[in-house]
């Protein structure tokens, strides 16, 4: 299956960026995945471009396109201004937003202090409940302090656990409403295909048959007589 990491810190190395692929690697412990980084960062320019011309560019397109066709996403935001950043909301923006319907999604963030914790819920949460993703139960929110502390790698570990069975769960489904089309695909076609060949055998029998009806029904009608209605009415008067 594949898996999506957007992550949208700024700088480098970025503990946005360090966030995301901890949590790649941890629900690859969950289920088999290849992963695919992109990198906001990257596409500021081609996002703006996106605003004004309506139209997005090469390496853009290809990120809303690995986006639109992955098994499950991490998202990866740092906190500016007690909310996702401008750059990361921008992006889906521009997504498509049927793109993330029915899709799995972890939702993390990054930041200074641990007072800003709850912009997983206030922000990231509604965001993506508003492009109708499901989101995992437990969100991951790393503080500076956070780094190297116990219960950071707790979080990381559940939070990968409840992407990956999801990512299985919901991959399984798919697999068989696929294998259960194939198979009334194929029921379909076998119907058909007797439907048509009992429409030749018949159409062959009838034709074969047809004058010999045809004879058989001008011989049995030079074996009756026509009797007029007045005298078959006269036959009835006492």
């Amino acid at each position: 299956m594949k898996l999506v990491v957007v992550s949208a810190g700024l700088s480098v190395p970025s503990s946005t960026r360090l966030l995301a692929d901890r949590l790649a690697a941890a629900t690859g412990r969950y289920t088999s995945v290849d992963v695919q980084v992109v990198e906001l960062r990257d596409l500021a320019v081609e996002i703006a471009h996106n605003f004004t011309s309506g139209f997005p560019g090469r390496a853009l397109s290809a990120a809303l396109d690995a986006v639109t066709e992955a098994d499950g996403l991490i998202v990866v935001t740092p906190v500016f201004s007690a909310s996702y950043s401008g750059l990361f909301k921008s992006f889906f923006d521009v997504l498509d937003q049927e793109a993330l319907t029915g899709k799995p999604v972890l939702i993390a963030a990054t930041g200074g202090s641990a007072r800003h914790s709850l912009v997983l819920e206030h922000a990231l949460r509604p965001l993506f409940a508003y492009l109708r993703a499901v989101v995992v139960p437990t969100a991951v929110y790393a503080a500076s302090e956070d780094w190297g502390a116990e219960g950071l790698a707790e979080r990381i570990d559940r939070a990968a656990g409840e992407l990956g069975r999801l990512m299985e769960g919901l991959g399984s489904g798919a697999g068989a409403v696929r294998r259960a089309d194939a198979a009334d695909t194929a029921v379909t076609a076998d119907v058909a295909e007797r439907a048509d060949a009992s429409v030749a055998v018949d159409t062959d029998t009838a034709a074969a048959i047809a004058p010999r009806a045809l004879d058989g029904a001008l011989a049995s009608a030079d074996r009756f007589t026509v009797i007029p209605f007045e005298q078959q009415l006269a036959a009835l008067r006492p």
